[in-house]
């Protein structure tokens, strides 16, 4: 073979090798970070809510808000986790959850919590008024709030609650 040749063949191979390498590096399946304001405690929030830390999770939930109010998810989260935490924190909890439902009247999960917290608090009228919403929303988490209704018990399981980005 001649010398020509095999500088050739080395030379494609090199370019095969190369374009190879952008290609994998650009088609990395790890997803870009969320940079919007508060989305990095909220998701550390959400962390911390799945392992029942809710005291440390309502923490990451209020920097998330202090950051960005808007976040219904945050309100709706950062209800959850006070709730969990007893009945001395109900009506800050039903404030987060008013909150929540006011940025974003489509988020399921904030009809869900709140009429469990209705329901906890002694009140069905409001718990089915909630239910009434959430069978228009979302037909599983209004079955389980029919059943949290029904017991006047809380579900178990977060059903969705702790969606991160």
């Amino acid at each position: 073979m001649s010398t020509n040749l095999i500088r050739f063949a080395t030379a494609i191979v090199a370019v095969f090798f190369l374009t190879t390498s952008a290609h994998a590096a650009g088609s990395s399946p790890r997803p870009k970070t969320d940079s919007r304001p508060g989305v990095s405690d909220y998701n550390a929030g959400v962390k911390l809510m799945k392992k029942a830390k809710f005291d440390q999770a309502q923490a990451k939930f209020e920097a998330a808000l202090a950051k960005n109010a808007k976040m219904a998810e945050a309100h709706n989260n950062l209800a959850y986790s006070l709730r969990k935490q007893g009945e001395a924190n109900f009506e800050l909890a039903l404030s987060h959850y008013n909150r929540a439902i006011e940025l974003d009247p489509d988020l399921a999960e904030a009809y869900m919590y709140r009429g469990v917290l209705h329901t906890l608090m002694g009140n069905e009228a409001k718990a089915l008024e909630d239910h009434r919403a959430l069978t228009k929303l979302d037909r599983k988490l209004a079955d389980a709030l029919q059943a949290a209704i029904a017991s006047g018990e809380e579900p178990a399981g977060l059903e969705g609650l702790a969606k991160s980005w």
